[in-house]
């Protein structure tokens, strides 16, 4: 059976990974499931709550939550992609790698497999007003990622959200992955054992 592609988009909080993820699955010539890892943080929260709906909330760290819980969501977020590019499926990752262990990990699980590697960027100040015109991001969070995040010289693509809208971005995506010009960067990066620092 023929692995699926793997579309990583890498960008931070309001770059327009999921607006462009949305023109990806709308289209009609290449088949897309989108996976984001909001997603999985999201049905873990409404599971926990509805699993302990009486439960008063409890005086604890939000640091030691996530030192106990994000790690095993990504690792899950990651078997998860892993099975469905096993299957067949085209999938599009949807997150924010800002930390070079998470790094490690996804480039250890994805650099042998189809992956085009996509940088999504804008300006600090276009992820500040995107922000501020969402309402519901922290204010000051994409800058707060924006050295981590970006911090690669190469992508096997580059899109600008400030200067293309998601459907123009999606286009570029799809002209390149029909234009059969091997995904290599991911394969690179690997080899040089790159880190986010």
């Amino acid at each position: 059976m023929k692995q699926g592609i793997l579309v990583y988009l890498n960008g931070t909080s309001s770059s327009g990974k999921t607006s462009i993820s949305t023109e990806l699955i709308n289209q009609k010539e290449i088949h897309f499931y989108h996976l984001s890892i909001d997603e999985f943080f999201i049905n873990y929260n409404h599971f926990v709550n509805n699993k302990f709906p009486d439960e008063a909330p409890r005086g604890i760290d939000h640091q030691v939550v996530s030192q106990i819980v994000d790690d095993s969501i990504f690792s899950v977020y990651h078997s998860t992609i892993t099975l469905l590019l096993e299957l067949g499926f085209n999938v599009i990752a949807d997150t924010v790698i800002d930390n070079d262990k998470r790094f490690t990990a996804f480039l250890d699980q994805f650099f042998n497999r189809p992956t085009l590697f996509v940088g999504v960027t804008c300006s600090k100040e276009e992820l500040t007003r995107r922000e501020q015109a969402r309402g519901d991001r922290q204010i000051g969070l994409a800058a707060s990622q924006f050295s981590k995040v970006y911090c690669f010289d190469e992508y096997d693509l580059e899109v600008n959200t400030e200067e293309l809208n998601p459907a123009e971005c999606a286009e570029k995506i799809l002209s390149y992955i029909k234009s059969d010009i091997e995904y290599s960067v991911f394969k690179n990066l690997h080899k040089r054992n790159v880190s986010v620092s």
